[in-house]
């Protein structure tokens, strides 16, 4: 099915990209599949964006301001520290479910596995992202870590990152699941003392 005529070139291109390069590959899908998905001539692509590198960098930063939208939406919702700190999950289910980006599996990822050497405004999208997680996971761990912060958010990312690799070996059955208990684990492991004063969630 290709994609209807009511859209711009521009955003029919974007969805071609966003329906087919994270589900099939970046590599593997020539231009004329998105073109023909997009139902666009090649000199309209070249005009939007100058390359198919470009196209992918646009569609991953979608993806990425998308993404960061569903997590400050669970993050607001999270009534304690540990809610806050394992939302991450909670907005990965609900992007998964509910938004219309398909992929096999992280579309971040496997752009940085096919792409080692990926053009500087893929390399620049890829590396928001990483931020993104690694700057909000140690700021929510701060109020349950401490000192060991840095600590738990390298845990927290690590399981997120092995839940998000999960789905491409569809095992365990439950990543996300799996993924939370590991966090929940390691920030239990690196909660700080009761003398601190802070009352450890019993919940989130």
């Amino acid at each position: 099915m290709t994609i209807g005529q009511r859209l711009p070139a521009r955003a029919r291109l974007l969805k071609a990209a966003d329906q087919v390069l994270f589900d099939q590959g970046i590599r593997a899908t020539p231009v004329d599949a998105l073109l023909q998905q997009a139902e666009v001539s090649a000199a309209t692509l070249y005009a939007h964006f100058g390359s198919k590198d470009a196209l992918v960098a646009e569609a991953l930063r979608v993806r990425l301001a998308d993404w960061q939208g569903v997590w400050d939406q669970h993050i607001v919702a999270a009534d304690n520290d540990m809610a806050r700190l394992l939302a991450v999950f909670d907005a990965l289910a609900s992007y998964r479910r509910d938004q219309n980006h398909p992929s096999r599996w992280c579309a971040f990822l496997a752009a940085a596995t096919e792409l080692p050497a990926a053009a500087e405004e893929i390399s620049a999208v890829l590396a928001a992202d990483t931020a993104l997680l690694a700057t909000r996971l140690l700021h929510f761990s701060r109020p349950l870590a401490g000192p060991r912060a840095q600590e738990l958010a390298d845990e927290v990312l690590l399981a997120y990152s092995g839940t998000l690799t999960a789905f491409l070996r569809g095992y365990p059955h439950s990543p996300i699941d799996v993924g939370r208990r590991l966090a929940r684990s390691a920030a239990q492991a690196c909660r700080q003392p009761a003398s601190s004063g802070r009352e450890w969630p019993s919940s989130g």
